[in-house]
Parts: C-alpha cells; sequence; structure tokens
C-alpha cells in the first residue's frame, strides 16, 4: 500500500537513503524537468543535508519502505504573505496512477492546517502536460507566464506559474 509521511528531523538518516536510491533510479526519467545536478546530489549524505534544510517541509509517497516519489514545500514566508513554493515528483513505474494528486493535495491540506499558509505556488515547464494536469486536478489555477524561469536541463526554460489560494482568513497575529 502507498503511503503518504511527512519528513521530520528524525526521519533524515533513515529515509535519506531511500531518496538517494529514488532519485538515481528516476534519473533519466526526470531529466526533461530537472536542474543539472553534479554526481554528488545522487548520494545519501546529500539528501540528508536537502532533507535538513530549514526553510523546507517534505512529505514522501513510500511503497513500504522504497521511496517512490516526494513533495517540497520551500520559501516558506510567513507574516502577511503566508506563502511557499511546491515542487514534486513521482517514480516513472508509478506515473499515471493519480499519486501525485493525491500529494499534491495533502500537502495543501497540511500547508493550510499545521502551517497556516494562504497559498501555494508552482511552475512547470511549458511542455510538462502530466504536471500541469495534476496542479489543476489539486485545485491551481494558472495565473501566467515567467520566460526564462529556472534553468532546466542546461537551459532557462519558459514555465507556467499556478497558484492555489488556501483559505481567505486573516494571518494570525
Amino acid at each position: 500500500m502507498i503511503e503518504i509521511r511527512a519528513v521530520t528531523p528524525a526521519d533524515i538518516p533513515a529515509v535519506a537513503p531511500a531518496v538517494a536510491e529514488a532519485l538515481m533510479r528516476n534519473r533519466a526519467y526526470m531529466k526533461p524537468w530537472e536542474p543539472w545536478r553534479p554526481e554528488s546530489y545522487y548520494t545519501a549524505q546529500a539528501q540528508a543535508a536537502r532533507l535538513a534544510e530549514p526553510a523546507a517541509r517534505r512529505w514522501q509517497l513510500v511503497d513500504g519502505e522504497r521511496v517512490v516519489g516526494q513533495a517540497t514545500l520551500s520559501g516558506i514566508a510567513l507574516g502577511p504573505f503566508r506563502s511557499a513554493s511546491l515542487g514534486y515528483w513521482v517514480d516513472a513505474e508509478y506515473a499515471g496512477r493519480g499519486l501525485a494528486t493525491r500529494l499534491v493535495e495533502e500537502v495543501c491540506r497540511a500547508a493550510r492546517e499545521e502551517l497556516g499558509l494562504h497559498r501555494i505556488e508552482a511552475g512547470t515547464v511549458l511542455t510538462n502536460a502530466a504536471s500541469q494536469r495534476v496542479l489543476a486536478k489539486a485545485g491551481f489555477e494558472e495565473i501566467g507566464m515567467a520566460p526564462r524561469y529556472l534553468h532546466i536541463d542546461g537551459e532557462w526554460r519558459d514555465h507556467r506559474l499556478f497558484q492555489r489560494i488556501l483559505h481567505n482568513d486573516p494571518p494570525p497575529v
């Protein structure tokens, strides 16, 4: 059974090797959507450091103890903005099963209920129709196009930008 688990600091030593293995296994599959990464990125040590970044929260899709996907909220801003950026991926073997949508919906729930965020933003390479469908199914709306937004697969790539408003409550004081 595939589960979604929030990654806590205590989990990092155990999950970092599984994340590194999943990223290596999916390296060619994710190449069109990812920045260039050095070889060191695909090590448990590098993934432990990434998982420990204090300005991000992560969730994993796991099949038993095998990591088969991950979502990250980064750039978490509180105060009057109460926003974050979303990134996610799903293992090539598990794509097309609705798991990415389920993962994104869980991240949105946690962002609202646990972090008190107002909105989440996400961007996709223009040609990533599958990711655009995931965002639409999870309640995101397209808000524009950003020319040369991120350096992906060796080039500055245009991106479609999306956001999901989670609630309209005022920020806590």
